[in-house]
């Protein structure tokens, strides 16, 4: 969770303060909408940052359980939108990077609700 606090706190701040250069690194559009979304998006990024640092020693219980369930279905779905959009061109080749996060959490946050077999004693 370190990690995806991390990645939150570099892409939150960006979208919320500066979208606009962001946008235009990525090589898409910007517009009144377009920074309507993306300062939400900041925002809703800085709200998991604060999740995942605060969870980040969490036992295993039922709310880290639907925490991590959270960000499994959150990170499977834009890894979904964000292979749409850049195969569309709506994303430079950086997109391709933004993939990659999405892909590595989707794996890491399924991979961890996977049930662990308790040891042999």
């Amino acid at each position: 969770m370190i990690i995806k606090a991390i990645v939150c706190l570099g892409f939150g701040p960006l979208l919320l303060f500066v979208p606009g250069w962001l946008l235009n690194l990525l090589g898409t559009s910007y517009g009144p909408g377009a920074a309507l979304t993306a300062r939400e998006y900041g925002a809703a990024l800085i709200g998991t940052l604060l999740l995942t640092w605060l969870a980040r020693n969490a036992e295993e219980s039922v709310a880290r359980r639907a925490i991590i369930w959270d960000l499994f279905i959150y990170d499977a779905i834009a890894l979904v939108a964000t292979v749409i959009i850049t195969l569309s061109g709506g994303l430079n080749i950086l997109g391709w990077g933004i993939v990659v996060v999405y892909l590595f959490f989707t794996i890491f946050f399924g991979y961890l609700l996977i049930p662990q077999k308790e040891p042999v004693k």
